[in-house]
């Protein structure tokens, strides 16, 4: 995984607002049928984690997991997933990772 891409990817994303933060939100991307792919945090609990998990297997989504603290340095905030809505930021972080 080419880091400072993803990095670089994940904060145009927020700039854009091509990205939400946070459980519900992103399940609720998921179940729409709108998102792309989910990022979550290493440090991620081992339930919320096999939620996503879970949703993602059932919606076909790609679920990808990043190194500790590297979704805080992109976007700044402190939450532990986010998912990105279909499209070229989608496509861009997915070939990154």
């Amino acid at each position: 995984m080419n880091e400072q891409r993803a990095k670089g990817m994940l904060g145009l994303a927020v700039r854009a607002r091509e990205a939400c933060f946070g459980d519900d939100a992103c399940r609720k991307l998921i179940e729409s049928g709108k998102c792309g792919i989910v990022l979550m945090d290493e440090e991620t609990g081992p339930n919320t984690r096999k939620k996503f998990e879970e949703l993602c297997a059932r919606a076909g989504i790609t679920l990808a997991i990043l190194p500790q603290g590297l979704m805080e340095e992109a976007t700044g905030r402190t939450n532990r997933v986010a998912a990105l809505r279909k499209g070229a930021f989608a496509e861009q972080m997915t070939a990154c990772l």
